[in-house]
């Protein structure tokens, strides 16, 4: 306590009240839930995209032959869809626990309000979650990154780029899931995470370009942050950058930095009245 207590004293009263710098402790007890879970529960999300590729990349990529790739040169199929599966494993991870984890805790387990009730931070426990999101995300984006390369659909160094790129992309969806949670009133709102999730899935240029769309379409699937980390990934994953590569990385940092924001100060008024 001494230590933690010293650090306070050094920083302003504003941020003392948000941030006590011990966010490690959450990630502690993350780890420690997660040593005693059941990991089959847990690798289910991460068969999702499995089978999406297997199903789409290799089933029906006989039948649609070669794409124009992020450069214009044709690629396979299965090469055009693996990086959106990627970034959509990396997005599945971060959301769900990001969302039904956090709520568990927040309505029912009253795990936050013990937490503040402690030295730490509105803040501390926001980083603390999110990272446990980030890392959920990371294990998939690793997982669906060695399956890619023993199909062979790795044929650029660039690839290796696609794990913190992943990272990004994970870190930008638990925040904005943990934000989004903290708003809601009732389990039955969790419904609403599969119905925004699958038809951003679906149009965020995963399956096919959304060059099929008229133009005005193709703008609001432009706004939707899984078409960024699809492109993202896309581009990483055949070397090719351009000037969208910067304003890709920017959205998901953008989204990232209001999520803690909006969690933070959430959590300071739900429990620190």
């Amino acid at each position: 306590m001494g230590p933690t207590l010293e650090r306070l004293r050094r920083r302003p009263p504003t941020v003392a009240a948000l941030y006590a710098g011990n966010a490690r402790a959450v990630i502690e007890r993350g780890f420690r839930v997660i040593r005693n879970a059941n990991w089959a529960v847990i690798a289910t999300g991460f068969f999702e995209p499995v089978f999406y590729l297997l199903a789409m990349g290799v089933g029906m990529g006989a039948l649609v032959g070669g794409v124009p790739g992020p450069d214009g040169r044709p690629i396979s199929y299965a090469m055009y869809i693996a990086p959106a599966l990627l970034a959509t494993s990396a997005m599945n991870g971060a959301i769900y626990d990001g969302v039904h984890n956090v709520f568990f805790k927040l309505k029912y387990g009253r795990l936050y309000e013990g937490m503040l009730a402690t030295a730490l931070g509105p803040m501390d426990v926001a980083l603390g979650e999110i990272f446990m999101a980030l890392f959920r995300g990371f294990l998939y984006a690793v997982g669906f990154l060695a399956v890619l390369g023993v199909m062979g659909l790795v044929t650029s160094w660039w690839a290796l780029a696609m794990l913190p790129v992943a990272l990004l992309i994970a870190l930008g969806f638990a925040s904005l899931g943990m934000a989004a949670t903290s708003y809601m009133k009732g389990f039955q709102q969790l419904d609403l995470v599969p119905f925004v999730l699958l038809p951003m899935f679906l149009f965020s240029a995963t399956l096919y370009p959304i060059t099929v769309y008229p133009g005005w379409v193709q703008a609001l699937i432009m706004a939707l942050p899984l078409w960024h980390g699809v492109e993202l990934m896309r581009q990483l994953s055949v070397g090719y950058f351009d000037g969208r590569t910067a304003v890709h990385i920017l959205y998901f940092v953008a989204m990232s930095v209001i999520g803690v924001t909006v969690v933070t100060l959430r959590l300071r008024k739900l429990f620190l009245r």
